[in-house]
C-alpha cells in the first residue's frame, strides 16, 4: 500500500501524459486530429517515441504501440491515452482507474465482426451458427474461434445463446484461420471487409459485436492527484469538444438592405430555423452606393447550408461568403464537466491511499 501511495506521488507531479498510437491504422490519424484541434504533436526527430502538444506547454506525448495504451493508462503511466475504444473495452480491468473521457473523436471507425467461411451457405445468422455449434458438439468438438478479442466475444457468443465454443487466441493475421484448419470462424476488427472478402469470408448479417472508434482515455486516479493535470486535461479537452462540434457548423455573411439593423434583422427572423444559433448579428456597411446596407452573419448546420444561402438571396442578399469556423466553444465543456463528475465518483467509491 505504501509503495502504491508513493507512486501516486509521483504521478501527480510533473507534465500531463498523453500516449497515442505508435503504429496501426490510429497513429497518422490520431497525429492529424490532434493538427486539427490546433495542439499538433512536436517531436525533435520522427525517430523520437516522446514529444509535446505544440499550445498546451506541460503536456508531454508518449507515442506507444497501440495494444499497449490501454494498460498504460491503467497503470498510471499515462494519464490519457488515444486508443481503439475496443480495445479499451477488451482489456481494461473492472473496478480500476481508468475510464473512457471522449468515447467517439469521430475517425477509426470500425466493427468487431463473426467471419465464417464463404462456403458455408446455409450459414448467414448467429441462429444458423448457435445450430451448427450444437451439430459440433454432438460430433465430440467444439466450434473454435480464432479471435484477439476473446472477452468481448465470449460475452457476444453468450448472449446469443452459443456456449459450446472454445477461443483460439491469435496475435497475427486471422483471415487465414479456417484455410489453415486451425479454427473454424473468426472474430476480428473490420474497416472496409476487404481483405475478409479475398480471403473468401463472409460475415453474418447479425455478426457485429462492438463498433469501434477512437476514444479518449485517461487514469481517474492519476487526474485527480494533480489540480495541474486536470487544468490541462480541461485545456485539451475544450479544444477537442470545439474544433469536433464546429465541424458540424458554417458561418455565412451577407449583404442585405435595409432601414436598419432591427428591420434586417426581423426579416431574418422570420425563418428562426436559419437565423443563426442564437439569432443573426447584423453590421452597418459603410459603402459610396444609395441606401443603407448591413451584414448579416449567421450560423447554420452543414446540413442546412445551401437552404440558407438561397433564404439570404430571396431577401435581396449578395456577396454572400462562407467560413467554417476551426473552433465553436459552448458555455462550458461537456466532456470536462462528465470527467470532474467521474473522477469525484471514483474518488467517493474508493478508500483513502494515504
Amino acid at each position: 500500500m505504501a509503495t502504491k501511495f508513493i507512486a501516486s506521488q509521483e504521478s501527480s507531479q510533473g507534465p500531463l501524459r498523453l500516449a497515442i498510437p505508435s503504429d496501426g491504422e490510429l497513429h497518422e490519424p490520431s497525429l492529424g486530429f490532434l493538427r486539427a484541434c490546433g495542439t499538433p504533436v512536436k517531436r525533435a526527430s520522427l525517430r523520437r517515441y516522446t514529444g509535446e502538444l505544440d499550445g498546451i506547454p506541460g503536456v508531454t506525448v508518449l507515442l506507444q504501440r497501440s495494444a499497449d495504451i490501454p494498460a498504460k493508462v491503467e497503470e498510471g503511466s499515462a494519464d490519457l491515452g488515444i486508443v481503439g475504444l475496443d480495445r479499451f473495452h477488451e482489456f481494461r480491468l473492472e473496478g480500476a482507474a481508468s475510464l473512457v473521457i471522449v468515447d467517439n473523436l469521430a475517425y477509426g471507425q470500425s466493427q468487431l465482426l463473426v467471419a465464417v467461411p464463404g462456403g458455408w451457405v446455409d450459414v448467414t445468422t448467429m441462429a444458423d451458427l448457435a445450430d451448427l455449434a450444437v451439430e459440433f458438439r454432438e460430433a465430440s468438438r467444439e466450434l473454435r474461434i480464432a479471435t484477439k478479442y476473446p472477452r468481448l466475444v465470449r460475452s457476444f457468443f453468450h448472449s446469443k445463446g452459443i456456449t459450446y465454443f472454445s477461443i483460439v487466441h491469435s496475435s497475427g493475421t486471422l483471415e487465414a484461420a479456417p484455410v489453415m484448419g486451425f479454427a473454424d470462424v473468426i472474430a476480428d476488427i473490420v474497416s472496409t471487409g476487404v481483405t475478409l472478402r479475398e480471403n473468401q469470408l463472409k460475415t453474418l448479417e447479425d455478426g457485429v459485436i462492438f463498433t469501434s472508434q477512437a476514444a479518449l482515455i485517461g487514469n481517474g486516479q492519476s487526474l485527480a492527484a494533480s489540480p495541474t493535470k486536470m487544468e490541462k486535461t480541461r485545456i485539451l479537452l475544450e479544444r477537442i469538444e470545439a474544433n469536433m462540434r464546429a465541424r458540424e457548423f458554417y458561418q455565412v455573411t451577407a449583404n442585405l438592405a435595409g432601414e436598419s439593423e432591427e428591420d434586417v434583422a426581423q426579416h431574418l427572423l422570420k425563418r428562426p430555423d436559419l437565423a443563426g444559433i442564437q439569432g443573426p448579428t447584423i453590421a452597418r456597411v459603410y459603402g459610396t452606393g444609395p441606401g443603407r446596407w448591413y451584414a448579416a452573419t449567421i450560423v447554420v448546420r452543414r446540413a442546412r447550408l445551401q437552404e440558407a444561402v438561397d433564404h439570404l438571396r430571396e431577401m435581396g442578399g449578395n456577396g454572400v461568403s462562407i467560413s467554417q469556423p476551426n473552433y465553436l466553444f459552448e458555455r462550458d465543456c461537456e466532456a470536462y464537466q462528465q470527467l470532474v463528475a467521474a473522477v469525484s465518483s471514483k474518488a467517493k467509491a474508493e478508500p483513502s491511499l494515504v
